[in-house]
């Protein structure tokens, strides 16, 4: 029996006395000091994540634009050089593969960082959608180790060993430089709410960056953080999660995230679908919660309104930052109304929750 994938960075976790679980066939840290404390360093301080169990996928060609482009529901054309896009990349039905990020280099050459559980798939996804372009699609994903350090000094911290002003590198945008004098790829990214880089380089210098960052900002109170944390932080600042907010049976109108589709552009996967669905309106929705009655709502559990199913919670928990219990539900289209109540089925129990605005938090 094969066991758990580790990163390069497994023996750091060990030595710092994370706690490791298995998350999509990886070993990863779920926590160090304790999921609290660890999301308040990231909101006050900095964080350090190891997020090299992402996947990352090259594409390069004549065609790279107009085949990424057909791939996803964002509008890549435009983009320009060193900078960076979200987008959904969908089905024919409209539900989603998987939510990304594309950098662009240049006009034939495009790198795709995916998320770690669904790079196998993805990767065959976009196989199967090659077909004419001229196009070579690579899964390079064991070329990179990638760190993201999340925080309002993150910029302070990783300045002091890096060769290029940070200062430059806008939201959404990306360069090459040196991270204690290895060459890295840095963008101005990151899935927690906060300002912060993430940070691509070869998988042998990993453990050196990841202990250099650590050493350089104990001052500034950076810790490293694990897969707890950086759940409650994303979804705190209601950024989504594949298997919860996003998957094969939700479309990104569904999702709260029709920003993203972009239906002046050509044709795309799911365009046809997502049309319809448009144009006939969304027969559910996306909505924030607030605990009224005690309990936290998991992911999952059914919402009902006068006893009957209405929809699912798609992720709930303690929120540090707020410190009440908050929720993400999917539910029937019109009864996402503000300051509805409806009852979450805990352990078979309803318990009363309220509709409330679904950005949780919003940094400044």
């Amino acid at each position: 029996m094969v066991g758990p994938k580790r990163t390069p960075l497994y023996e750091e976790h060990l030595a710092g006395k994370a706690k490791l679980i298995d998350f999509g066939g990886w070993e990863m840290p779920v926590q160090y000091a304790g999921v609290i404390t660890e999301h308040h360093a990231v909101r006050k301080q900095a964080g350090l994540f190891d997020t090299s169990h992402m996947g990352e996928i090259d594409v390069r060609g004549k065609d790279a634009l107009a085949y990424v482009q057909m791939l996803i529901t964002n509008d890549a054309s435009v983009l320009k050089d060193g900078k960076i896009l979200y987008s959904p990349m969908c089905y024919p039905s409209g539900g989603i593969v998987d939510d990304l990020l594309v950098y662009r280099y240049d006009l034939e050459h495009f790198f795709i960082v995916v998320n770690a559980s669904n790079t196998d798939k993805d990767y065959d996804w976009m196989l199967e959608q090659v077909q004419d372009f001229e196009v070579s699609v690579d899964n390079v994903s064991d070329k990179y180790v990638q760190l993201a350090l999340q925080g309002p000094l993150a910029e302070t911290i990783l300045q002091r060993i890096s060769n290029v002003d940070l200062s430059k590198i806008i939201y959404y945008t990306f360069t090459h430089g040196e991270i204690d004098g290895v060459p890295c790829l840095i963008s101005r990214t990151g899935y927690t709410g906060e300002d912060g880089f993430e940070i691509y380089c070869s998988p042998e210098f990993g453990r050196q960056i990841w202990r250099k960052i650590l050493e350089i900002g104990a001052k500034d109170g950076v810790q490293p953080i694990g897969l707890g944390a950086r759940d409650t932080l994303r979804f705190e600042a209601r950024l989504p999660l594949y298997g919860n907010e996003l998957g094969k049976e939700i479309t990104p109108l569904e999702a709260g995230i029709g920003f993203f589709v972009k239906f002046d552009k050509d044709d795309f996967v799911g365009k046809a679908a997502l049309q319809t669905q448009k144009e006939q309106g969304v027969p559910r929705k996306l909505v924030g919660l607030e605990m009224i009655g005690r309990g936290i709502a998991r992911s999952h559990y059914p919402l009902q309104k006068n006893g009957e199913e209405i929809g699912f919670i798609t992720s709930g928990s303690f929120s540090p930052t707020l410190n009440k219990n908050i929720a993400l539900g999917l539910i029937r289209a019109d009864l996402a109304v503000q300051g509805e109540v409806l009852d979450v089925l805990i352990r078979e129990k309803p318990v009363q929750a309220k509709i409330i605005p679904s950005l949780f938090y919003k940094r400044g």
